[in-house]
């Protein structure tokens, strides 16, 4: 990351952030739809902003990250999440390990993205979420290619369809939708963005979530 874990986690504590991270959290979750107590793997989970957010409605999480000095901060804020240092390409965890993963905004600076995909499809027995930097949206006009968003990846419903291509089997269900449409967050983008429906391909965060057949229960694993 480009700033120190406390400089970025202090972004989440801002008018802007706090309101930006609640309504993406907000989409996540419906479109992912869990049942209690499931367990969740968080890729790229940095200062663990979101781990915690996930631990808070009574996930199960282990949050994951290479970067060491992110899950020093993290863990120290986070007493409810297990943190592993790893690489979301080489997951360090059995198959369908999890009943779910998540990976939220950490595939947009990642080299193989599709690599990591296909870690989180073989370690998620009912599904995976992420949570993307969208294209075809007023952040790309204004952010793309300048200060904390350059280098990154910027997505869409085509991209994704190359991201998950190739994953075994198949997803039974992909779910999308779009939040965070004037992110400026001012009032305007407050009174607008609840009356804006999420299936509508303009916000600046892309959600999608892959959702396993097979998946019946959801069950803790140890």
């Amino acid at each position: 990351m480009t700033s120190s874990p406390e400089q970025y986690d202090a972004w989440y504590h801002t008018r802007r952030g706090h309101w930006i991270a609640k309504r993406e959290f907000a989409l996540l979750t419906r479109l992912l739809a869990p049942k209690a107590h499931a367990t969740l793997l968080d890729v790229g989970t940095g200062t663990g902003h979101f781990a915690r957010r996930f631990a808070d409605i009574g996930f199960d999480v282990t949050a994951l990250d290479p970067d060491r000095a992110a899950l020093v901060h993290a863990a120290a804020a986070s007493p409810d999440v297990r943190f592993v240092r790893g690489l979301a390409q080489a997951l360090p965890f059995a198959g369908l390990r999890f009943d779910y993963c998540a990976a939220i905004t950490s595939l947009c600076f990642m080299p193989d993205p599709a690599a990591a995909v296909a870690e989180m499809w073989r370690v998620a027995r009912c599904g995976i979420v992420l949570g993307l930097l969208h294209r075809h949206s007023l952040l790309y006009r204004q952010k793309a290619g300048r200060g904390a968003y350059a280098g990154a990846r910027w997505d869409d419903e085509t991209t994704i369809k190359g991201l998950i291509s190739g994953l075994t089997p198949p997803p039974a269900r992909v779910r999308t939708g779009y939040a965070v449409f004037l992110p400026g967050a001012g009032p305007m983008a407050r009174l607008m963005e609840p009356l804006l429906p999420a299936s509508w391909p303009h916000g600046a965060f892309l959600a999608v979530a892959l959702l396993r057949s097979e998946c019946r229960g959801h069950e803790t694993r140890a």
